[in-house]
């Protein structure tokens, strides 16, 4: 496993879907908190300015009752402003070093590093405090995303300190390979929002991780 890993970036990494219902979202984010999730990213791609700010809002309320960090996808400006945990960035969304200097030390920042180790061990220098892998699986959030092969991990493992987070088409069935390959945490969407029993399904993911 990776050994910087101050932030404690491990287990299951629940990263909202995109629904308008912010109330239902809180509920499903809070069993998935109850279930085990360690971490959860606030990423609505179909929400305007308003929406996020009151999702994020109401999301960074449920993360603090319960001690879970909340990362926002892509927006640096929503994190300041609402004061929530860290911020996760993909290749195009700006200068990591500039990014991590401004949300400071004690904010996580994360980045997509997709299927490129080299992306990744930049990123690292840079500042990031966690590197994200994928698509690892087929997945429906992204169908036409590159594939990230389970070998990354292992040879990722071994040339980066920084937690590794493995992200796309991730179920209960190929969480374990992942794990073992050396993901440190893993990124799930449909696979948790999804099911009859979020909770259920979160405390099924978690207990991977023991």
């Amino acid at each position: 496993m990776a050994t910087e890993n101050r932030f404690n970036i491990r287990g299951l990494y629940a990263i909202t879907p995109d629904l308008a219902n912010t109330e239902q979202l809180g509920i499903m984010v809070e069993a998935a908190i109850l279930g085990g999730a360690s971490l959860i990213q606030y990423r609505n791609k179909a929400a305007d300015a308003k929406l996020r700010i009151a999702q994020a809002r109401a999301l960074l309320d449920i993360c603090k009752k319960h001690h879970v960090p909340l990362i926002i996808n892509d927006h640096v400006k929503l994190c300041l402003a609402l004061d929530a945990d860290g911020v996760h960035i993909g290749s195009d969304d700006g200068d990591i070093a500039a990014i991590k200097q401004r949300i400071g030390p004690d904010k996580i920042l994360g980045t997509s590093c997709y299927n490129r180790l080299e992306l990744a061990q930049q990123a690292e220098v840079l500042g990031a405090d966690y590197v994200a892998f994928g698509a690892c699986f087929s997945s429906g959030t992204k169908p036409n995303a590159p594939k990230a092969e389970l070998k990354l991990f292992t040879q990722a493992q071994s040339q980066i300190k920084v937690p590794l987070v493995g992200i796309g088409g991730i179920t209960l069935d190929n969480a374990p390979s992942l794990i073992e390959a050396g993901a440190s945490s893993i990124a799930v969407i449909n696979a948790l929002w999804n099911s009859t029993d979020i909770a259920k399904t979160a405390q099924q993911f978690s207990k991977l991780f023991h």
